[in-house]
C-alpha cells in the first residue's frame, strides 16, 4: 500500500480536496487502484449536524456517512463509492480510544495523546485504505490522505503526530507528503509573493514532515523565478514545485498536474509499476475539459434555497446540474436566489431585492428546490413552486423540494388551505408531510433516514423511469426525517399529481409528478450524490434537458444524447 498525504498551509479552504482528487485521478488513469480518506480535525462526530455555512454541504455516503464535501469530490473525480470510515475526524479518534479504555484494553496504563490517540489514527488509516471502494471489489493498491485545515492549527497537532510517525512504519517508498500552499499576489505591487510558503514549509518541516511535493495555488499563473526561489528556500528540486493557478473548470486541473510531469516522478518517488504517459481515461478529462470551455449555448436554472451565500452549501447540486448541462453540450447559468426574497414580507421590507429575485426566477429556464431545514425561507420556496406549476416551467424539486410542491399542491388545487409539514406547523389540520417517528428518537446526530435506498417504480408510464432507462427500481440516497403522509396520496392522484415511485414496502412516497406539465418532478431522495462527470444523474438531466426544449426528442430516442 502506497500513502499519499495531502497537508495545507497559509489558509484553509485552498483547494486540497481538488488537487487531492485530481492526484487521485491521474494515479486510477494509470491503471492503479485509488481510494481516499478525509480528515477533519474538529471534535463533531460527524457533519450531520453542521449548518452548511460552516464547512458547505453535508455530504452522503451509500452507507449513510454525513460527511465532508471533499468526499463528494473524491467520488465524483474517482468514480468510487466511499464509506462513513474514510471520513476521519478528532471526535470519532477520542470515541474510540474512550470506547477502549473504559473496555479495559488500556488496563494499568495513562491514556494520552501520544501514543494512544496517534496510535488510532495510523491503526484508522492502515485499515480504511485496504477497504474496496471500486465495483471490482479489489483491494486498494493508493492511498490519498486529506489532512484538513491548515499546518499550525492546534486541533490538527495530534495528525501531524501521528503521520510524522507512520512515515517510517510506511517506509519512505511506501509515503509520500504533498504540501498545498498559497502564493499571493497582493494588488498594490503584482509581485508574487513566495514568504508564506516558505514559513508554511519552515513549520512543517518543524512538526517532523518534509515536503514531496510543493503544490503553489495562486490566481495566475506563476511564474519561473518564483519556482526557482521556492525550490531553493524550501530545500526542494525545482521539479518538485507544481503550479495551479485559478482555472475555468475543476476537470482542468488534474491534466496541469499532469504536464507538469507528476506521473513520472510518483512513479520513480514511490516505485510504482506504471508507465510514463497516462491511460485513455486521462485523454477523456482532457476532452471533457476542453468541450467545457468550448460550450456557447447557455441553460439559465434558479436554485431557491436558503442556504445561497455560499456556493458550497450547494456544491453537490451544483455539479450534477453541470454534469447534465455538459452532457447535453450546455454551458450552465446557476443564478442562487435566496427564498426569502420572494416573500411578501420581503417586498415591504427592501422592494428591489423582491423585484430583483422575482425578475431572476422569471427568466430562467428551469427552477430548482434543493433540500433544506427549517422554516425560514419555506413561504418563498412555495411561491417559486407554484409559479413553475402555473406557467408550466420545468421544475425539479429535491428532498424538501419535493414536499414543498405537495404542500403548494395541497393548498393551491386540493383547496386546503392551512395544509403543511409537521415539522413547520405540528397542529395543522392538513399534515401532508409529517415525521418518521423511528427517525425522530430525540437525538439530532445520525438519526434521520439516511443512505441508499431503493425505490420501486409503480407505472410505466412516467418520465423519471424512462430517463432511469425504463428500470423497475432505482437506488439513491437519502437524508431526510420527515415523509410525505401516505394517507392522503389518494386526494393528489385524483387531481393529477402522481405518486410514481414509493420504498420497497409501498408506505413512503419517493417519486411525484404532475401531469399535463413539460416537467414538473419531485424526489424524497438525492440524485445529486451520485452524479459523475461522465454519468449525469437523471433527474438532473430530465431537468436541463426539460429547460432547453429537447425532453421529448430524447424520450423518443430512447434516452440516448445526441452526438
Amino acid at each position: 500500500m502506497k500513502y499519499i498525504l495531502v497537508t495545507g498551509g497559509v489558509i484553509s479552504g485552498i483547494g486540497k480536496g481538488i488537487i487531492a482528487s485530481s492526484i487521485g485521478t491521474i494515479l486510477k488513469s494509470c491503471g492503479l487502484r485509488v481510494t481516499a480518506i478525509k480528515i477533519d480535525p474538529y471534535i463533531n462526530i460527524d457533519a450531520g449536524t453542521f449548518s452548511p455555512y460552516e464547512h458547505g454541504e453535508v455530504f452522503v455516503l451509500n452507507d449513510g456517512g454525513e460527511v465532508d464535501l471533499d468526499l463528494g469530490n473524491y467520488e465524483r473525480f474517482l468514480d468510487i463509492n466511499l464509506y462513513k470510515d474514510n471520513n476521519i475526524t478528532t471526535g470519532k479518534i477520542y470515541q474510540h480510544v474512550i470506547n477502549k479504555e473504559r473496555h479495559g484494553d488500556y488496563l494499568g496504563k495513562t491514556v494520552q495523546v501520544v501514543p494512544h490517540i496517534t496510535d488510532a489514527v495510523q491503526e484508522w488509516v492502515m485499515n480504511q485504505a485496504k477497504v474496496p471502494v471500486d465495483d471490482d471489489r479489489k483491494e486498494p493498491q493508493i492511498c490519498v490522505i486529506e489532512l484538513g485545515g491548515t499546518i499550525g492549527d492546534i486541533e490538527g497537532m495530534p495528525f501531524v503526530e501521528a503521520f510524522r510517525q507512520f512515515q517510517f512504519k510506511a517506509k519512505r517508498e511506501n509515503f509520500c507528503n504533498i504540501h498545498v500552499s498559497l502564493v499571493p499576489q497582493p494588488n498594490a505591487t503584482g509581485e508574487q509573493k513566495t514568504k508564506p510558503t516558505q514559513n508554511s514549509v519552515r513549520a512543517l518541516r518543524g512538526l517532523g514532515l518534509s515536503p514531496d511535493l510543493i503544490v503553489c495555488r495562486s490566481a495566475k499563473p506563476i511564474e519561473m523565478a518564483v519556482k526557482e526561489k521556492i525550490s531553493m528556500f524550501c530545500h526542494v528540486e525545482p521539479e518538485q514545485v507544481i503550479f495551479i493557478h485559478d482555472v475555468s473548470s475543476t476537470y482542468r486541473v488534474p491534466i496541469l498536474l499532469e504536464e507538469q510531469g507528476i506521473i513520472k516522478y510518483f512513479k520513480q518517488r514511490l516505485n510504482l509499476p506504471i508507465d510514463d504517459q497516462p491511460s485513455d481515461l486521462l485523454m477523456k478529462w482532457k476532452k471533457m475539459a476542453c468541450r467545457y470551455e468550448r460550450l456557447l449555448k447557455v441553460c439559465s436554472i434558479a436554485l431557491v434555497g436558503k442556504y445561497t451565500k455560499l456556493s458550497d452549501c450547494y456544491a453537490s447540486v451544483f455539479k450534477a446540474l453541470e454534469h447534465s448541462a455538459l452532457a447535453i453540450n450546455y454551458k450552465l447559468d446557476l443564478m442562487y436566489i435566496d427564498s426569502t426574497e420572494l416573500e411578501r414580507s420581503t417586498e415591504a421590507e427592501n422592494s428591489v431585492k423582491y423585484h430583483q429575485a422575482w425578475h431572476k426566477l422569471c427568466k430562467a429556464d428551469g427552477i430548482l428546490v434543493p433540500g433544506g431545514f427549517g422554516i425560514r425561507g419555506t413561504e418563498g420556496k412555495l411561491q417559486a413552486i407554484s409559479w413553475a406549476r402555473k406557467k408550466k416551467k420545468p421544475f425539479l424539486g429535491v428532498c424538501l423540494g419535493m414536499q414543498l410542491a405537495v404542500v403548494e399542491f395541497a393548498r393551491n388545487c386540493l383547496n386546503w388551505e392551512d395544509a403543511n409539514s409537521t415539522e413547520f406547523d405540528p397542529d395543522t389540520k392538513n399534515p401532508v408531510v409529517i415525521d418518521m417517528p423511528e427517525h425522530n428518537p430525540g437525538d439530532m446526530g445520525g438519526t434521520m433516514r439516511l443512505g441508499k435506498r431503493r425505490t420501486v417504480f409503480k407505472t410505466e408510464n412516467s418520465v423519471l423511469r424512462k430517463l432511469y432507462g425504463d428500470e423497475v427500481f432505482v437506488e439513491e440516497r437519502h437524508r431526510h426525517r420527515y415523509e410525505v403522509n401516505p394517507e392522503l396520496t389518494h386526494c393528489f392522484e385524483e387531481k393529477g399529481l402522481k405518486f410514481v415511485g414509493h420504498d420497497t414496502e409501498g408506505d413512503r412516497m419517493e417519486i411525484i409528478e404532475l401531469e399535463n406539465h413539460p416537467y414538473f418532478v419531485g424526489v424524497q431522495f438525492h440524485p445529486e450524490f451520485s452524479s459523475r462527470p461522465m454519468k449525469p444523474s437523471p433527474p438532473y438531466l430530465g431537468l436541463l434537458l426539460a429547460a432547453t426544449g429537447t425532453l421529448n426528442a430524447y424520450l423518443q430516442r430512447g434516452c440516448k444524447l445526441s452526438p
